[in-house]
């Protein structure tokens, strides 16, 4: 995604909620569509969330792991689709692997999900 979409993607007001200040290019549409489908499986979502719960810090997958009852290899798989769709990155450090996760991204579908209009959707009492 170049630079100029990200901004036209986001506008941010210290005191507002992210907005769309113009429609999504088919090309951001695309790359934003890959990421919310990799967030789409439960265990991806939670994986993510452990991750970047630790902002500026890195997480080991060794952490990760007992987390979850899924086996290793399961949840290296997920952590390995997260990285694909540009959500994290990772590197490895003699056998483990340390992760965190890509603020920008996450930036970024915050904005696209801050201008659907949260304030618009009733909520049950």
């Amino acid at each position: 995604m170049s630079k100029h979409e990200l901004s036209v993607i986001a506008s941010t007001n210290a005191c507002c909620a992210p907005t769309l200040t113009a429609p999504l290019s088919h090309n951001a549409a695309v790359e934003l569509a890959v990421a919310f489908k990799a967030l789409a499986d439960p265990v991806r979502l939670r994986l993510l969330s452990l991750i970047a719960s630790r902002p500026g810090e890195e997480v080991c997958v060794c952490e990760l792991t007992p987390q979850f009852e899924q086996s290793q290899p399961t949840i290296s798989h997920h952590l390995k689709v997260l990285r694909e769709a540009g959500l994290i990155d990772c590197e490895r450090r003699g056998t483990w692997v340390y992760y965190w996760a890509i603020p920008q991204v996450l930036q970024q579908l915050s904005a696209v999900l801050g201008a659907a209009g949260v304030e618009s959707v009733s909520t049950p009492v």
